[in-house]
C-alpha cells in the first residue's frame, strides 16, 4: 500500500486507522484535549536536538525548512504555549497530541480522498498542492512528501486540503516524519500514538 524511496534520513513509520464512526460524530475526549496544552505529561519530550535533526532531515532535498517552512510540529509548539492549539477532531487532535510532545512533524490524511498507490518520495521541481480552505499554495520542490495516484498529499510542513480529514472521515492513513538521528523516537511515538486512538476506540494497523 506504501512505498518509501531510499532516503539517508528519514526514519519513517505510517499507519491506518479506523474510527468507530464519523469523526464528526466523535468529540475528542477531555484527556486527550488535555495533552494539547502546555505543561500537559507525555512520554516524550521535544528538544533542540529533536528540532535540529527534523530540519536536518528535510534538507537532504534541498528544500529549506525554515520560516513560512519549518516543519508543522514547531508551529503546534508555538501554538500550545500561546494557548490557540485547540480542538479540532479525534484524528488531528491526536496527531498534534503526539506531534507535539514528539516532536515529530506527523501528516493524516482521508483514505477516502485519497486514491491509491501510496508512496513517499521527494517531490520535483514545480510540484505544488493548495493546503487550506483559503487557497493558498505551498512550493514542495525538494520537500519530502505523501504522494497518492494524484500526486503530492502531504509532508511535513503542511498536509493538501484535497485530503485532509472532515466530519465525514472514517478512515485515515498516518505518516510520522522521524528522523534516523534521533534512534527509536519514530517507533516510540508510534506506540503511544496507537495507545491514544485505542482508547479512543479507534483500529489502528501498522503498514509493512
Amino acid at each position: 500500500m506504501l512505498t518509501v524511496d531510499a532516503h539517508p534520513s528519514l526514519d519513517t513509520l505510517a499507519f491506518t486507522t479506523t474510527f468507530p464512526g464519523p469523526l464528526g460524530g466523535l468529540p475528542s475526549p477531555e484527556w486527550l484535549v488535555a495533552l494539547l496544552k502546555p505543561g500537559a505529561t507525555a512520554p516524550l519530550a521535544s528538544d533542540d536536538t529533536v528540532r535540529g535533526a527534523i530540519r536536518d532531515m528535510l534538507r537532504h532535498g534541498g528544500y529549506k525548512p525554515t520560516g513560512r517552512g519549518k516543519p508543522a510540529s514547531e508551529y503546534l509548539v508555538r501554538a500550545s504555549g500561546d494557548g490557540s492549539l485547540g480542538a479540532i477532531n479525534l484524528a488531528v487532535d491526536a496527531c498534534n497530541a503526539v506531534s507535539l510532545h514528539s516532536g515529530l512533524p506527523i501528516s493524516v490524511v482521508d483514505l477516502d480522498r485519497a486514491t491509491a498507490p501510496f508512496r513517499v518520495g521527494v517531490a520535483p521541481e514545480g510540484a505544488q498542492y493548495v493546503f487550506n480552505a483559503s487557497g493558498q499554495s505551498i512550493d514542495l520542490a525538494g520537500l519530502l512528501c505523501l504522494f497518492d495516484a494524484e500526486g503530492p498529499c502531504a509532508n511535513a510542513v503542511k498536509d493538501a486540503q484535497r485530503t485532509k480529514t472532515n466530519a465525514d472521515t472514517r478512515r485515515t492513513l498516518t505518516v510520522l516524519w522521524g528522523a534516523k538521528a534521533l534512534g527509536e523516537r519514530t517507533a516510540r511515538a508510534f506506540d503511544w500514538y496507537r495507545e491514544l486512538l485505542e482508547r479512543a476506540g479507534a483500529t489502528v494497523e501498522r503498514l509493512p
